[in-house]
């Protein structure tokens, strides 16, 4: 690795960014945030099925160009590119046109593998295209006021961050289509819970370093699939069959017809400041929220409702002895609602930094090495859970690649946050 291959700068010469998309399904509306009049403008896009071809036009409009192939869409002049295809058909687009000089945006989780996750990190290094990774939790006010709290010292040192994650109507979610095999997605522990130990990692200033998990399929293994090789009828997608008034989940029907990922998971982690975690992820919970519980050796701090479907939260913070439970904290802080639906707002935020990047650079609050470490986390549990609970230990990535993408990916040194010198870079 040579980092006197850096040109001077690798962002466009135009005003209007031109924007592309790989992948116009259920996540596409994410790119439609991309459409500002002389910022940015989606005017090229790719997806093999043909539904995804005609909601390209619909949500871009009759102007932009469509294609089968993402490889057509090199000759439209992109600056920049949003890969929202199915997590193990990430790698493919995006090392396609890293190599091409044309900034990336990847939809978490970054790969379904750690092999292929370093494989992009080096990718953009090589390249020194720019590499931003989609994981908008970063973005969501909730947890951006949580960290704030840690930042001011209200709980004194994080020593320990525990997860619950109640995926209510989970089975309509993830097991009628792709996300139920494990070929498409390693494990819902990774393809769903990357959002959260990125987070877990963000909050805690560490990186996972060794895990032990256990999981099983308790539920949706016996309710009843569709036929063997049957695919989703029509190209449906969740929002078409979604039922809420479907209950209990053992009356859910017509699941996909390879359901071999765990629906129930439990994991605990060792960071490499420490901190000890605990991850835990259910998909047939009544309720659909994520509960953060942060300890700190003077005080902890935990959520009550997240804000991700535009409702609003509670953060309470304890940091004043007292025995026995009290509902009253010594502070609480109200997140209120978000009238921007789009995960409270998370979504705009994340576009507006992808564009922000694509054109100039700089800091993000997303970071590439960190999204391969939430990847790494996972995979390595899902080993463990797959192995009944056999300690794993999570591998760190090239120290180049970290020193590189720490830079912001540029050669030249930042002037460093002493809020970031001890973790992981934000």
């Amino acid at each position: 690795m040579d980092d006197r291959a850096q040109p001077a700068d690798t962002g466009p010469s135009h005003a209007e960014l031109r924007v592309g998309v790989v992948g116009v399904g259920q996540r596409a509306p994410l790119a439609t945030l991309a459409n500002r009049p002389g910022v940015a403008r989606v005017v090229s896009c790719a997806d093999p099925d043909s539904r995804g071809r005609e909601d390209a036009r619909r949500l871009f409009g009759a102007d932009v160009a469509v294609h089968e192939r993402y490889e057509d869409m090199l000759g439209d002049g992109l600056d920049a590119v949003f890969v929202l295809t199915p997590d193990h058909l990430h790698t493919g687009p995006a090392l396609f046109f890293l190599d091409a000089g044309t900034a990336v945006f990847v939809e978490k989780p970054l790969a379904i593998t750690v092999e292929d996750c370093d494989a992009l990190l080096s990718a953009a290094f090589r390249s020194r295209t720019r590499l931003y990774v989609g994981h908008n939790l970063r973005h969501l006010p909730m947890l951006r006021r949580m960290r704030e709290l840690i930042d001011k010292g209200e709980i004194g040192t994080v020593r320990s961050i525990w997860c619950r994650h109640f995926v209510g109507h989970g089975g309509d979610f993830y097991f009628k289509d792709w996300h139920a095999e494990r070929a498409h997605t390693n494990g819902l522990l990774l393809q769903k819970g990357a959002h959260d130990l990125d987070v877990i990692h963000w909050l805690a200033g560490g990186y996972t370093r060794d895990v032990v998990a256990h999981g099983t399929l308790a539920v949706y293994g016996d309710n009843p699939r569709r036929p063997a090789g049957t695919p989703v009828p029509g190209g449906e997608r969740m929002p078409d069959w979604y039922d809420p008034d479907v209950w209990p989940p053992s009356a859910l029907r017509d699941l996909n017809p390879v359901v071999d990922v765990e629906d129930l998971s439990m994991m605990l982690g060792r960071l490499d400041n420490g901190v000890l975690t605990s991850y835990q992820q259910c998909h047939f919970t009544p309720d659909y929220w994520r509960n953060y519980t942060v300890i700190g050796d003077e005080g902890r701090l935990e959520n009550f409702g997240d804000g991700i479907d535009g409702d609003p939260a509670t953060i309470k913070v304890w940091n004043r002895r007292r025995s026995g439970y009290r509902q009253d904290a010594d502070l609480s802080v109200a997140v209120p609602a978000q009238e921007d639906g789009l995960h409270g707002g998370a979504d705009r935020a994340l576009v507006d930094e992808f564009l922000r990047f694509a054109a100039t650079g700089g800091p993000t609050e997303t970071s590439p090495v960190a999204a391969r470490e939430a990847v790494a986390c996972a995979a390595a549990a899902t080993t463990s859970l797959r192995t009944n609970g056999t300690p794993v230990a999570v591998a760190a990535p090239d120290p180049a690649l970290v020193d590189y993408f720490d830079r912001h990916q540029t050669t030249v040194r930042p002037e460093r946050d002493p809020r970031t010198d001890a973790g992981p870079a934000s």
